[in-house]
């Protein structure tokens, strides 16, 4: 699928839509053309492998259908949106567990876990790595992120960047999701290898707050929403292999990536990672038929730092 957004290739939310809406073919153009510059390969997030099979199946048999006049109020949204972000769908999949470290098919790094409603801030620092070599002739992906939920409930909130292959070129953007509302890309960061980032994810008693930081460029994004159905169970700092509405997708070879200054609060306490004891999961990214594609390193003394190395690209 290339970069460009091309009527035959639009999101299935509007492949649903009645055959009414064919008087609007000129406005969905026009929502093309402006998309043409802001769209890159659509890839979403994902979590942990770590839903039952029904919802799983619930979240995959996930219809809309709407009438000429929803129709017409989505393309005006969608109008908005090419200003500031491209919405992405979302994909769920599900865990493997071995003596208290996690494998996972998409995940690699490190997880703390609480009680529902217990996780109110996660806080993280990468540097942004760069692809390693010749991107290969099949588009490729690697997200580096900190956020909240996703280890063993069924919403996000997470900011990150992603470090890509997009048709035979290295591709590096940030972005945000806040499930079920959809992803979107950052538009007002300039993300290059090597940049140094910190991001946050918080709760503040009503709403989650995600704010990314680009510290080599002074550029900064964040915004907050309201996850009605989000269970605050855990904090991540995580490596991900993205998804789309075919699966898991090939990991692209990011060489090492390395985390520092991670924090979480949980029931009011704030530390680093490695202070939280027993609480803490060490997840590595395995393939389906159990090779290894991104190996997380021990914590360091400080508990507050670990790197991911990347090994193959699956998927």
């Amino acid at each position: 699928m290339s970069g460009l957004l091309n009527l035959s290739e639009l999101p299935w939310q509007l492949r649903v839509v009645p055959v009414e809406i064919g008087l609007l073919v000129s406005a969905l153009r026009l929502v093309e053309l402006l998309f043409d510059s802001l769209v890159m390969e659509a890839v979403h997030k994902t979590y942990l492998d770590y839903l039952s099979p029904r919802c799983l199946l619930k979240m995959k048999l996930q219809t809309l259908s709407i009438s000429s006049a929803g129709a017409t109020v989505f393309i005006t949204l969608s109008f908005l949106m090419a200003a500031s972000a491209l919405p992405i769908p979302q994909l769920t999949l599900a865990p493997r567990m071995h003596e208290g470290s996690f494998q996972s098919t998409n995940w690699s790094g490190y997880a703390v876990t609480g009680a529902s409603g217990s996780v109110s801030d996660a806080k993280g620092s990468w540097t942004v790595p760069a692809i390693q070599g010749t991107c290969p002739g099949t588009n490729q992906y690697s997200s580096f992120w900190v956020g909240i939920d996703g280890f063993s409930s069924g919403t996000v909130e997470q900011t990150g960047t992603d470090s890509d292959c997009q048709n035979g070129a290295p591709t590096y953007y940030a972005w945000y999701e806040f499930y079920p509302h959809p992803s979107f890309l950052i538009n007002g960061l300039t993300i290059r290898p090597g940049d140094h980032m910190t991001a946050d994810a918080s709760f503040n008693g009503r709403s989650f707050t995600v704010t990314i930081t680009d510290t080599s460029t002074s550029q900064s994004f964040s915004t907050s929403a309201r996850v009605h159905s989000a269970q605050r169970s855990s904090a991540e700092w995580i490596a991900e292999a993205p998804s789309s509405s075919g699966g898991i997708l090939p990991l692209a070879d990011f060489g090492t990536v390395s985390y520092s200054s991670c924090t979480a609060t949980v029931s009011g306490t704030s530390g680093t990672i490695g202070s939280f004891g027993s609480s803490v999961q060490v997840i590595t990214m395995v393939s389906n038929s159990g090779a290894v594609k991104a190996q997380p390193s021990a914590l360091s003394g400080s508990g507050d730092s670990f790197s991911v190395t990347w090994k193959s690209a699956g998927p």
